[in-house]
């Protein structure tokens, strides 16, 4: 194979390795509650860690109750010191399905949103 195709091939593909990391999103890494539990008792606060800093002012937990009401989330906070967790304290749960819906914002501008859900006993 020629030199100059090497060149452009090896060129071709370090620019399509920098565009997929530029373009990166905030991806959920793990919760607790973890996504499709079900708990014998109802957890205290919801813990979310994605594989980036989130951006606080753009980050917001909503949880959905059972009968598709919401629920009561008085704050969601981003730890300053692992920025890439965002916890929110719960009321008391009853029995049921929750609905955790997550958006976000990442340093680079970059939204992201989903949901996870859990049941309680």
């Amino acid at each position: 194979m020629p030199i100059k195709h090497i060149l452009a091939l090896a060129t071709f593909a370090f620019a399509s390795t920098v565009t997929s990391v530029a373009f990166a999103h905030a991806k959920l890494q793990s919760s607790d509650p973890q996504a499709g539990s079900t708990l014998g008792d109802a957890p205290k606060q919801v813990r979310l860690k994605f594989n980036e800093a989130l951006e606080p002012a753009f980050s917001k937990i909503k949880v959905m109750g059972p009968q598709n009401n919401e629920i009561p989330v008085t704050a969601t906070t981003v730890d300053k010191a692992d920025p890439t967790v965002m916890t929110a304290p719960l009321p008391p749960l009853s029995s049921g399905e929750y609905h955790i819906q997550w958006s976000t914002m990442t340093h680079d501008g970059h939204k992201a949103k989903g949901e996870v859900t859990f049941k309680v006993k």
